[in-house]
């Protein structure tokens, strides 16, 4: 009650009744910090009500009448000519009032909190969860299948991937022989147009510009383009990039049918070809050439002739001293790069 301090001196006439039974008696009222203080016309207190726990019986209307919370047994009356006192009354009781918990209020506000939790979940955890157990559950057969739809979107905006017997042989003896113990082989296809370096498509599918192999005299950059862009597919699922992309509604109808919309896959082919392939950390990069058994200098200074960006790549080559076997033979190599007709 510090800030109702200038009350603190005020005294009043006022009638007390102790009880139903009791006569009432003339007495002087007093405020203090917490109390009112009600004392006979000697000074000497007869009993103190809690500020806190003082209710009006009769708001408006004088004489004011007064009793503690939960008894009112015991009254106090206060005359019309006691306004003052009436007054800084009501202003405690309302000072109090306002310091109360409102019953409605912290109902509305936990319930308020509860739907904004719930919104919160269905906006930024639900998706995720939905898109991940989507990736748990989808069989092998729906991932080529999805991606084989996207292959053919693709095609659409890059024309058909360049085939001659020898050029088609050379890609799949490249599949294989960056492909270490343990990881299923790419399905390598080389495109006229649409797309500059690489990217992967679901189904195990990897795509190279034209460029990647006609560009370079060195068949160790080609295959190091390829060890980048499978290292990139093990840092993404690329379905789960499809449906990122695509929104809640495709991990539903995924969930639900089994299906994905030809629209959304238009999209994503779109998107892809015009998206560069993700930066990847040095390390993860490197293992991956480890791996392979491919040196990754010849693929950094193909990246960055000045090797500024990629020191790493070349300092930390796994194969300093050349690969533990040649990428592929001369003949298939000259194959290669003559796939989309030289």
């Amino acid at each position: 009650m510090t800030a109702l301090e200038k009350y603190q001196r005020l005294e009043a006439a006022a009638l007390w009744r102790e009880g139903p039974q009791a006569q009432r008696r003339d007495v002087i009222l007093s405020i203090g910090e917490a109390t009112i203080t009600i004392a006979d016309l000697k000074d000497q207190p007869l009993t103190h009500w809690s500020i806190a726990a003082l209710t009006r019986a009769n708001p408006g209307d004088l004489p004011a009448l007064y009793h503690p919370d939960g008894d009112p047994d015991e009254t106090l009356e206060l005359g019309a000519d006691e306004t003052q006192m009436i007054e800084a009354l009501e202003q405690l009781r309302g000072a109090v009032a306002r310091r109360r918990p409102h019953r409605g209020r912290l109902r509305m506000s936990i319930m308020g909190s509860f739907a904004a939790g719930i919104l919160a979940l269905g906006l930024f955890w639900l998706p995720g969860a939905l898109k991940d157990h989507a990736l748990t559950v989808l069989p092998q057969v729906k991932r080529d299948e999805i991606g084989a739809r996207l292959m053919a979107e693709v095609q659409s905006l890059t024309g058909a991937p360049c085939t001659t017997a020898g050029g088609t042989r050379a890609l799949a003896l490249l599949s294989a022989r960056v492909t270490h113990e343990g990881r299923k082989a790419p399905q390598l296809h080389v495109v006229r147009s649409g797309l500059r370096t690489t990217m992967h498509l679901p189904g195990n599918i990897l795509l190279m510009g034209r460029g990647v192999v006609e560009a370079y005299e060195d068949p160790e950059i080609p295959a190091g383009f390829v060890v980048a862009e499978m290292q990139r597919a093990t840092q993404q699922d690329p379905v789960g990039r499809f449906l990122d992309e695509a929104g809640i509604g495709a991990v539903l109808r995924l969930l639900t049918t089994g299906e994905v919309t030809s629209e959304a896959l238009s999209d994503h082919a779109r998107t892809l070809l015009a998206t560069p392939p993700e930066e990847l950390a040095p390390e993860v990069l490197l293992e991956g050439f480890r791996a392979a058994g491919v040196q990754s200098r010849p693929y950094a200074y193909a990246r960055d002739i000045t090797g500024e960006t990629v020191l790493p790549l070349i300092e930390g080559d796994p194969y300093p001293s050349g690969a533990p076997e040649p990428v592929m033979r001369d003949a298939d190599w000259l194959r290669l790069q003559s796939i989309c007709g030289g």
